[in-house]
């Protein structure tokens, strides 16, 4: 039998690249089968770093696969059964810009990432890109699977199942993101934890949380420890989502400056200025190359830094080529290849797919994030109890959003954009909505959509 084909699209990415190949050699039954493994990024300079670490991780656990690299989409698509696809252009650059144009004129644009004005231009940046992938997946590889780590997920996963014939889900670490937080306000090991969360990508609600031994309802435990906690208790992480949680009664996921990027008065529970900071005085990082450093949150960032450059250890991204390193990253793709290949049954906490009746009070036909099971029969989202309404009103917008972004990438129409924009909670302004998307698509005309209106 011929290995089974796994094409990396993107395959430069340091978020995703080393756990990919992490997990895939640290699945016996992959390896025993057969793998190839093809990385593929447009970027040839991407590729060396996460090659050295695939050779590097098959010595340090005596596994061998087979490995390339290409720059060719149709190289490496050839014969895949799975796609995965980890893909973003200049990313703090153009991240930095959706962060801060939409605040220059007036928009409280949290994060930049994957809500808010400035999400809509990162979403259309990506949407080409992957739909391009899932096209030549048509003419090659028609019934491989497409499993998507870009962001913003929920929408290019939209734009993949509307306008392409491909089998695609979204897989994001968000909710278990959740779950962490879950099991440090309960004293509880995660193992020990049984939740069901859903809603959209970066804006999930647990509505089940029991202790998976004893079957008891953990919720009241979590409602004790959440009203007698300090507000100051890891306030820019998890304020906002303690107030979401009094006030409609399930506890959220991931945090805050992601699922306050949906919410109009988000900002109040922000204690940080931090992301993507520059002096103005010194000019925009994209017109001067300078990229600030990016901030994920106040809480993970050192800010007792020594005062002269040379004292200070330089911030890079990196993974550590550690044997600690070598254990599996909690991702979903691989366990969702081994479950559809050899019937290796798994509860997976959140997939994003196509909503039909899985979430009975959010739009049929949007984009929602579920939990599901996965065997030999395919890969099966659960049904979800209504939302609270409230929540489901919230979440109705982004979904209608989410369509008017696929209609605007479809179309080339600049107009549907401006719908979409004037849809969300933080835009306020009709002329400085017209006026923040006209700079977006000057500054981004290069990986935009080339509009016709």
């Amino acid at each position: 039998m011929a290995p089974i084909k796994v094409a990396f699209i993107g395959a430069g990415s340091r978020s995703f690249g080393p756990a990919v190949i992490r997990d895939l050699l640290l699945s016996d039954a992959l390896v025993d089968e057969g793998v190839e493994l093809a990385l593929m990024d447009i970027v040839p300079e991407h590729l060396p770093e996460n090659e050295q670490y695939a050779h590097w991780a098959m010595e340090k656990l005596n596994r061998r696969i087979g490995l390339s690299t290409t720059t060719s989409l149709v190289e490496a698509l050839d014969h895949a059964s799975f796609v995965i696809v980890g893909l973003e252009v200049d990313r703090y650059k153009y991240w930095s810009m959706d962060f801060h144009i939409p605040r220059k004129y007036g928009f409280d644009q949290v994060y930049g990432e994957n809500g808010g004005p400035g999400s809509m231009f990162h979403a259309l940046r990506n949407i080409g890109p992957v739909v391009a992938v899932a096209k030549q997946m048509e003419r090659q590889c028609p019934d491989a699977w497409m499993l998507n780590f870009s962001n913003p997920e929920q929408r290019l996963c939209e734009a993949v199942t509307r306008l392409t014939r491909i089998k695609n889900i979204g897989l994001c670490h968000g909710v278990f993101m959740g779950r962490h937080q879950i099991a440090e306000m309960l004293g509880l090991p995660q193992e020990q934890l049984q939740t069901k969360a859903c809603g959209l990508n970066h804006f999930t609600f647990f509505q089940e949380i029991r202790h998976k031994h004893t079957g008891d309802d953990l919720y009241p435990a979590l409602r004790k420890v959440e009203q007698q906690a300090p507000w100051l208790t890891r306030w820019h992480e998890l304020a906002l989502g303690r107030v979401l949680f009094r006030t409609f009664g399930l506890w959220p996921s991931p945090a805050t400056n992601h699922y306050g990027e949906y919410i109009r008065w988000a900002s109040e529970f922000m204690a940080s200025e931090l992301h993507y900071y520059y002096d103005a005085m010194e000019g925009k990082p994209w017109e001067t190359g300078k990229i600030p450093e990016f901030v994920y949150t106040i809480d993970g960032v050192n800010t007792n830094r020594p005062w002269r450059a040379e004292e200070q250890s330089p911030v890079t991204e990196h993974h550590e080529h550690d044997d600690q390193a070598l254990r599996p990253s909690g991702e979903l793709a691989i366990p969702i290849m081994e479950g559809l290949l050899f019937d290796k049954a798994k509860e997976l906490d959140a997939v994003i797919v196509e909503n039909k009746g899985y979430i009975p009070n959010l739009p049929v036909g949007a984009t929602v994030e579920v939990p599901a099971y996965v065997d030999k029969n395919g890969i099966k989202p659960l049904k979800m109890e209504p939302l609270p309404e409230a929540l489901a009103a919230l979440m109705r917008t982004q979904c209608s959003i989410q369509q008017l972004l696929v209609e605007c990438y479809a179309e080339r129409s600049r107009k549907k954009l401006l719908q979409a924009l004037l849809l969300d909670p933080t835009v306020n302004s009709y002329r400085q909505a017209v006026e923040m998307m006209n700079e977006m698509i000057a500054l981004q005309q290069d990986l935009l959509p080339q509009f016709n209106d």
